[in-house]
Formats: structure tokens, sequence, C-alpha cells
């Protein structure tokens, strides 16, 4: 039931951490372009900018804590013709420095790409302070901000190759701990597209980084349950591919969305957005509901939040009970 560019078997699915797959496809756009630049925030390592800094010494910055300075200065080498990557936690970096994100590259129209890496309850004993969960909803509200969120380790090396040779400010979004890796060298990506990996005529998944994964296995589930799930990928949240989301709504009559974050102001609330315009359509979003993280194991911690696939087939189970459809 999957596509032809996923894995067959999700559950043998291998798991690597998406930021590496940033750190691979950052040191490739290196060795493409002499204009790209990384700099980050005393976290090199942790957000895999080090095979950057490693083989190009001379074109890496380290600012050190003060991630206020990381993209103000990230501002004014791509003022200057370059092409720069500022990375650090997600908390930080949009979580701290969101003002002079706005002021100096979004206004200005600056083609910096924010990595905001270790985001969602995943980051696991960290807890809340470190856990970001606000990113996708403070960052997509942004005018002229690029939004994507790479549903695995290929994907991220796809999308930063993707965003090394664009020419908008953008936010990318990564994950800390090891994810099941279920696209392929041959999954095709795009900053313009949403995927459907799953097609289905009953109600309509659409999900976005960590959480397709877990809606890949909850259609799975549904079709055993004698439900026919389409799961739509959503990797790049701004801009959206409204035709891809407008076009499964219309398909299925019934909506569930699912995302790693809160689900107020991130892409349950923007596809709930678009289709309170262009295609009504009863709808449930699997997220945070309005609420802090805590510490814990990265697996306890999906779990206990719903944010696995047996929570977005409960929310699949209870919208179509609801429209008297089971």
């Amino acid at each position: 039931m999957t596509g032809m560019y996923l894995i067959q078997d999700l559950a043998k699915a291998e798991t690597e951490p998406i930021r590496s797959g940033f750190g691979r496809g950052l040191l490739e756009a290196g060795r493409r372009d002499e204009k790209v630049v990384a700099l980050c925030a005393d976290l090199t390592s942790s957000t895999k900018m080090d095979l950057f800094a490693n083989e190009f010494p001379e074109r890496f910055v380290q600012i050190g804590v003060a991630e206020q300075n990381l993209v103000t200065v990230a501002s004014g080498m791509a003022a200057m013709g370059k092409v720069p990557f500022a990375s650090s936690y997600a908390a930080f970096n949009p979580g701290r420095n969101w003002e002079q994100i706005r002021t100096t590259i979004a206004l200005n129209d600056q083609p910096v790409k924010i990595i905001g890496s270790h985001a969602g309850v995943s980051v696991g004993p960290d807890g809340a302070t470190h856990q970001m969960l606000e990113d996708i909803a403070l960052m997509r509200v942004m005018p002229n901000m690029v939004v994507v969120a790479p549903g695995d380790a290929v994907e991220a090396a796809k999308a930063t190759l993707a965003l090394a040779e664009d020419s908008r400010p953008a936010y990318m979004r990564l994950a800390r701990e090891a994810t099941p890796v279920f696209t392929t060298e041959r999954t095709p990506f795009s900053l313009k597209r949403a995927y459907v990996l799953s097609a289905g005529q009953d109600v309509s998944i659409i999900s976005t980084g960590t959480m397709t994964y877990q809606a890949l296995l909850a259609a799975e589930a549904l079709y055993k349950e004698g439900i026919d799930a389409e799961v739509v990928h959503v990797p790049v949240i701004k801009p959206l591919d409204a035709v891809t989301v407008i076009q499964t709504a219309q398909k299925t009559g019934a909506v569930v969305t699912a995302e790693e974050g809160q689900a107020a102001g991130g892409l349950g609330g923007l596809v709930a957005e678009v289709l309170s315009e262009h295609q009504p359509t009863p709808l449930k979003r699997v997220g945070v509901m309005d609420r802090f993280g805590e510490s814990g194991d990265p697996s306890e911690l999906i779990e206990k939040f719903g944010l696995d696939s047996k929570g977005i087939t409960r929310a699949v189970n209870s919208l179509l009970t609801e429209l008297g459809r089971q």
C-alpha cells in the first residue's frame, strides 16, 4: 500500500538522526558552492555542522553562546553575497532570537538558512525548556520565510541542498533522536510540493517531520481495520502545497493532521485555515495541545503525548465515528 519510492516493510526501517542528514547535505552544499558558509552557537557537533567545519574551516564561524549575534552576523554575510547556514537548538534558534531573525533576515529578505535542531518532545530528558514545540507557529507567520520539516535523514540532506540553491530566507526543523528512514535516494523532494505517500479513500492523514513515519504505520493498522487512509507528507510547511491538501480533502472528506509540536499555529492550524477557506472538511489535529513538554525517555514521551501511530489511529477512528462512517 506504500508508494514505489518507499521501503516496503516499515517495521524494518533503519534509523538515523535527521540532523545527520543535514550535516551530510551541508557538506555537499559546501563542496558544490564556495559561497555556502556555516555559523554555529557553540553546538557544532550536536547540530552536525562539524563535517562542514572540518572540511571548510575558513568558511565556518563559531559565534559562541550568542544566538542573537548568530543570526545578525549571518544576515550581514548574506548581504555580502554568501549563503549562510546558522545552527543551534530550536529552543534558542528561533526561540531566543526571533526578533533578530525578523528584523535582520526576513524584513531584509536575506537568504539565511536557520537550522533549529533538537525540536519536539523527542528531545527527551532535557525537558520542557529544550523541547521546542512552538517553532513552526513562530516561523510560518513570518513574511518571506520558508519553513521545512524533513521526514527523515535522507530527506534532510535533500532539503539542505535545495535550500542552499534557494534565494529565500528559510527555517529547517530537525529532531535529535534517531528516527526511521522511510524515504530513499529516489524519493522526490521539492520546496514546492507535498507528497501522497499512500493512497486511500476514507480519510486523509496529513503529517510533517517525524510524524510521517507514524502516519504510515497508522495507515497500515487502519487498513487492517477496513479503513483506507491516504497519507500526505508535508516536508515544506511554508509555502504550503495547498493544491495537494485541498485535493486529498475533496477525495476523502475527512482529515487528521499530525505533527510533533503545538497543533495551534502549526501544521494543524495551517491546514484548518486552508480548508476552512477553500474546502470545509471535518478535521482533527494530532499534536501537542496547549501544554509544555516534560522530561522522560523519548519513546515514552511520544506515547504519552499521543504522537505515535496509535494516537493517530485513535484520532482517525474518533473522527470517522463522529461522522457516522464506521
